[in-house]
């Protein structure tokens, strides 16, 4: 990635978050796999900064949970057990199903045309088996769920869930992309609908889904970050 005459025109104290941002992206698309190091010297020399800022974002991740970093070797891209990934879906399955029944009680016309748009936006991606147009709209959509909720404390957790989540959803949605969208469908109509309890179990059924779909398919003690059909050049 040639970033160096942008970052350029960027102030260091913003560096770190370009560099996180780089990183997310690369470990999402596939760039880089479970184990993997993540390479200060290489990846400073590429985007043309100091090691500063690569150290910064790793440790911003490791909060995150997509980093741990093992003493005298470096920051690592985390291999997760099946038991972790379950608990997050559960809570995830959760937190979406309050979000849906908050928002189906006060969404406005304008929100529910944005997230209209989303969904045939992913329908057309579902169609034409583009998994990072879909992958991408689709954090989109239930990230835009939860901020017209309007809570802070349930933005916040379900932000830092997401995080973790990179770990897994592109799994569970990689191998289903016209099953997650039909979800989506049901999910839009019940809020277009108004109706709480239906966006509420719409959502949730969307998270289970997603859980069922990710364990058929990783049935061992450790998981893989990154779907097979999804490989790359690591850091």
């Amino acid at each position: 990635m040639k970033v160096n005459s942008k970052l350029k025109l960027i102030r260091p104290t913003s560096l770190a978050s370009v560099v996180q941002a780089e990183i997310e992206r690369r470990i999402v698309d596939g760039e880089v796999a479970p184990g993997d190091r993540i390479n200060e010297n290489s990846m400073a020399a590429e985007m043309g900064i100091s090691r500063g800022p690569i150290r910064e974002a790793c440790s911003a991740l490791v909060k995150a949970g997509l980093l741990e970093f093992v003493v005298n070797r470096g920051c690592f891209v985390r291999v997760v057990s099946t038991h972790e990934a379950r608990d997050l879906y559960v809570l995830r399955a959760s937190l979406m199903r309050l979000a849906g029944q908050l928002l189906a009680a006060r969404i406005t016309d304008q929100e529910i045309k944005v997230l209209s748009k989303m969904v045939e936006e992913m329908s057309i991606a579902a169609a034409t088996e583009d998994f990072h147009g879909y992958y991408s709209v689709n954090r989109t959509f239930h990230d835009s769920i939860v901020e017209f909720v309007n809570n802070k404390r349930l933005r916040e957790i379900c932000n830092g869930l997401d995080k973790e989540l990179h770990l897994y959803r592109t799994q569970s949605i990689s191998r289903s992309l016209k099953e997650s969208d039909r979800e989506h469908k049901k999910i839009m109509a019940a809020l277009a609908s108004r109706d709480s309890e239906k966006a509420g179990e719409a959502l949730a059924s969307h998270i289970d889904n997603s859980m069922a779909r990710f364990f058929s398919v990783n049935t061992s003690g450790r998981v893989a970050t990154i779907s097979a059909a999804v490989t790359g050049v690591k850091i």
